[in-house]
């Protein structure tokens, strides 16, 4: 009796081991272990944003294709705290859409997936009053959060406060002070990984984003490689051109990566990608033709594919400089161009990251997607890669 017990111990013993080598293995494999990721051994994260005006519409299984979902968002005020009421009795949608159901059913859909939270804000004004004691603000942002994280199942915080405008010396310096303040009281708190998005122009003029000082307090950087064309763009043209710089526009997809790579550790830029384009009203059909003012309108791949299945006379061009397709057409005697991504495009984007042994791509936004644009990532997703170079 004495050995059987001794037996069923030890066999017990044994499952035990077992399983914690195996939950061990899979935290281990996960892509954002940072060994891994140090010795430039993971696969590929794919960030997926989800907009809370694109809920309804975000159809997919996204965890076929992506390892996180990011929820935007939360909008940021001038104290650092996110903004719960934009009128009196009125609340701000984006933290409406958080607490109710439509949010609760994306999140139950993507349990396998890593959820980040993100933060925002555009606006200069407000932006101009964060840098105003932005240690002090940035703490008041963490501890307003970090509740509403944890409540949530949220271990990303993902920071995007863009500006645009030049910047002093003393903005930039005050800029890297609140996200270094975030990523400090992110940790402490309980926070897993901070993320933060810089826009190219960063890379090559002043702004309050300082790719180099960013790039050594963040877990991830994402690169928003788009709207190269947008909708108050003079000229039709591609959003995120991978190749083109000083003919398309002044600068390209391509020439962003090669510089965010001289100032921002590799393993943890992320590549953004669109998932749309625009639509104009231009003079001419010559595709790049001048648009006609307040005639732009955002063309999802969606709306794109449905375009192509139900007009006899559209039909989608690659170009060879740029690599993304477009459409001209003639609309009752006024000439429609589209710029947009689909399917080839994410493939040369791609390409275009695993060239580069970037960490990663993100996608704005979830419910723009057409059936088919997301399919290459599946693959490039569950790719293990091993570059002893990093």
């Amino acid at each position: 009796m004495k050995r059987l017990a001794l037996s069923i111990a030890s066999l017990l013993l044994g499952v035990g081991i077992g399983a914690i080598i195996l939950y061990a293995g899979a935290r281990w494999l996960r892509f954002d272990n940072p060994v891994l990721i140090r010795f430039g051994i993971g696969k590929p994260e794919v960030i997926g944003f989800l907009p809370y005006w694109l809920l309804d519409k975000a159809d997919k299984e996204y965890r076929n294709h992506l390892t996180t979902l990011t929820y935007f968002g939360l909008a940021v005020d001038t104290d650092g705290k996110p903004i719960y009421l934009v009128n009196p009795g009125e609340e701000d949608p984006g933290w409406t859409a958080l607490k109710g159901d439509r949010w609760e059913k994306q999140k139950n859909k993507a349990k396998s997936l890593k959820l980040s939270l993100l933060v925002h804000s555009a606006d200069e004004d407000v932006i101009r009053e964060l840098l105003v004691s932005p240690k002090e603000k940035a703490a008041a942002l963490v501890a307003e959060v970090s509740p509403i994280m944890k409540k949530r199942g949220f271990t990303d915080l993902n920071l995007d406060i863009e500006s645009f405008s030049v910047a002093s010396d003393g903005a930039t310096s005050a800029f890297t002070e609140f996200v270094g303040t975030v990523a400090r009281e992110a940790k402490d708190g309980g926070i897993e990984t901070v993320t933060v998005e810089i826009p190219p122009v960063a890379l090559f003029r002043n702004n309050i984003a300082d790719p180099v000082a960013l790039g050594a307090l963040a877990d991830r950087v994402v690169l928003m490689t788009y709207d190269y064309h947008y909708s108050g763009s003079f000229l039709a043209g591609p959003v995120a051109p991978v190749d083109g710089a000083g003919t398309v526009r002044e600068f390209d997809v391509t020439m962003a990566v090669a510089e965010a790579v001289r100032q921002i550790p590799k393993e943890k830029i992320i590549l953004g990608i669109p998932l749309y384009g625009y639509e104009w009203e231009t003079i001419e059909k010559t595709p790049g033709a001048a648009t006609i003012p307040g005639s732009a309108q955002t063309a999802s791949s969606r709306r794109i594919a449905e375009l192509l299945g139900s007009c006899a006379s559209c039909s989608a061009i690659i170009d060879d400089v740029t690599r993304e397709p477009y459409i001209v057409y003639n609309d009752g005697g006024h000439f429609q161009q589209l710029h947009y991504e689909n399917e080839a495009s994410m493939k040369e984007k791609i390409a275009l990251a695993k060239s580069f042994d970037l960490a990663g791509v993100a996608l704005w936004a979830l419910g723009y997607e057409d059936g088919t644009i997301l399919t290459p990532l599946t693959a490039y997703r569950d790719e293990i890669d091993w570059d002893p170079r990093r």
